[in-house]
């Protein structure tokens, strides 16, 4: 008879790989039966995922300027907040609009259902990005990439979460205490 393969569970996510830099974290599974007489191949048994860790090893701060915005699709945004509701702590978020300036050929070849959004980047347009609690840092109140404190028509740059060859750069146009983000060009940072 065809016996299937049997995989664990996945571990726990592993930390970022490198303070301070756009890198990734690793998750883990093995594999508990291989497949014999015919049964399909066993599945992935790493996956990565885009993270960002603002401490270095010693808990000092980055330095801001080596770090780029980390974006992710606005509808995240609502389970973050239901998350987040049970705490009480958070503080009032801001957006901030950002004119693109260039996008990676790698945003449209994203194809997995997690990184559609990114379709929706389009050099010139207008995005708008929510700094919410947990991103927005409760010693400062801004969103590490934001932009406050550049200079007029300083190009920033950005990069997606989940796709790491999705990125760009920007130009910031004004910031909003009130977010009224239209759906498909709205965003989080992380």
């Amino acid at each position: 008879p065809v016996v299937p393969c049997v995989v664990s569970q996945w571990s726990a996510w592993s930390g970022c790989a490198e303070p301070c830099k756009t890198m990734f974290r690793v998750r883990r599974r093995h594999v508990l039966q291989e497949p014999r007489n015919g049964a399909e191949a066993c599945p992935a048994l790493e996956e990565r995922a885009g993270c960002l860790q603002y401490r270095a090893l010693q808990g000092t701060d980055c330095e801001r300027s080596l770090i780029p915005a980390l974006i992710t699709t606005g509808g995240f945004g609502k389970a973050r907040k239901k998350r987040a509701a049970a705490d009480g702590n958070e503080r009032t978020g801001y957006c901030v609009e950002f004119q693109l300036v260039a996008i990676t050929p790698g945003c449209l070849h994203s194809r997995h259902s997690y990184t559609r959004w990114m379709h929706y980047l389009r050099e010139g347009h207008t995005v708008c990005v929510e700094c919410q609690h947990p991103a927005l840092d409760s010693t400062n109140l801004h969103c590490h990439g934001d932009g406050s404190g550049s200079k007029k028509n300083q190009l920033l740059q950005w990069q997606a979460v989940g796709n790491p060859r999705c990125k760009g750069t920007w130009r910031r146009i004004r910031q909003l205490d009130t977010c009224s983000c239209p759906s498909v060009h709205s965003f989080l940072f992380i």
